[in-house]
């Protein structure tokens, strides 16, 4: 089979031939055939080979992909929820079971953590196994790559449950990215005023406004803190910034009222220094949103099923495996929001 896998230690990606697996899955574990499976932002960290992905190394080399839908194809013993055929998609966190988050029923506070497609094979190949714990069950409605959309969204889904935003709240989202543009259209659907911001991203932006959005700017034509006050009238509330840089933390505190909130859910590859004095005499909060929990999972799931037709407007681009290098350059370019990627016979049945 044809899989999209880091090999060494160093900028880019291989598609290799690797082969199918044989046997029965292990217990406790499905067997799935990937129908499609998005790039995600940490995809082109790992691509990049950035800073703070250093842990991959010991475990090269590995096929990637976290973000994907597919079908219980064999299922491994001790199963007793999923059948074949299932259609599903993966909460890629894989909890040790073991340390203080996990007894509390808490996973996605596990310390000793690993992740589909970062510490062992994941989804950018025809075949892929994993714990059935971590997969939940999607209508036959959804289409595979309407349905490989669920971990993203889920992961915009959380940094909206922790924001607290709700109807009347006035945020402002940093990065019009598939994350950050997630997180406004969620913010927004809970009935709260949201404006989108981005640098130079025309395409993102006209994505943004063709799922919704009411208030988008481009940053390299207008000034963030005017255009906040223009279009509510008032600072934020809530600042949800996922870009990953830091001026747009300074940015985003800036923007806050007193007591306001501050959500960081982009990946930064260097250290911020804040202003801790005034931060604390702003009485302001910061709140860290990495990864989701089971509960914004299934709601993702719900909302792709209500809203399908809006949130497919995600997906820019789709190409087969054998052409994951250039699905990853255009990722990486800028331009795409969601770039989606297919086993090849999927992508021939879909030509004819």
């Amino acid at each position: 089979m044809i899989a999209v896998r880091k090999l060494s230690a160093r900028p880019g990606i291989d598609v290799c031939n690797v082969p199918d697996p044989q046997g029965r899955p292990g217990r406790g574990m499905l067997r799935v055939r990937v129908e499609a499976a998005g790039i995600c932002g940490s995809d082109l960290h790992t691509y990049k080979w950035s800073s703070g992905y250093e842990f991959m190394e010991e475990r090269l080399p590995i096929t990637l992909g976290h973000e994907f839908s597919g079908t219980v194809h064999t299922v491994g013993s001790g199963v007793n929820d999923f059948a074949d055929g299932h259609r599903v998609v993966c909460w890629p966190v894989i909890p040790c079971g073991k340390c203080e988050g996990c007894e509390r029923g808490y996973p996605e506070q596990c310390r000793d953590r690993s992740i589909v497609g970062l510490h062992r094979d994941g989804g950018f190949a025809e075949w892929v196994d994993v714990p059935a714990e971590s997969c939940l069950i999607v209508p036959n409605s959804l289409t595979p790559d309407i349905a490989a959309l669920a971990e993203p969204l889920a992961v915009s889904v959380n940094s909206v449950d922790l924001s607290e935003a709700g109807p009347g709240d006035t945020v402002v989202v940093l990065g019009p990215g598939p994350i950050g543009l997630c997180a406004a259209w969620v913010a927004q659907h809970r009935g709260a005023q949201v404006l989108l911001a981005g640098l130079n991203d025309d395409a993102r932006l006209k994505t943004a406004q063709d799922m919704g959005l009411e208030h988008v700017v481009d940053l390299a034509r207008a000034n963030l803190a005017s255009e906040t006050r223009q279009v509510f009238g008032r600072d934020a509330d809530i600042v949800i910034e996922a870009t990953g840089h830091p001026d747009s933390v300074s940015q985003g505190l800036r923007l806050l009222r007193p007591c306001g909130v501050f959500v960081a859910a982009g990946i930064h590859g260097r250290p911020y220094e804040i202003d801790l004095t005034r931060f604390v005499r702003e009485k302001k909060q910061i709140r860290g949103a990495h990864d989701t929990t089971r509960a914004a999972f299934a709601e993702a799931v719900m909302l792709l099923s209500d809203h399908g037709g809006v949130l497919s407007q995600l997906i820019t681009h789709q190409l087969p495996f054998s052409r994951g290098s250039e699905g990853f350059e255009i990722a990486n370019g800028g331009a795409a929001v969601k770039v989606m990627l297919v086993p090849d016979h999927a992508e021939k049945e879909g030509s004819q």
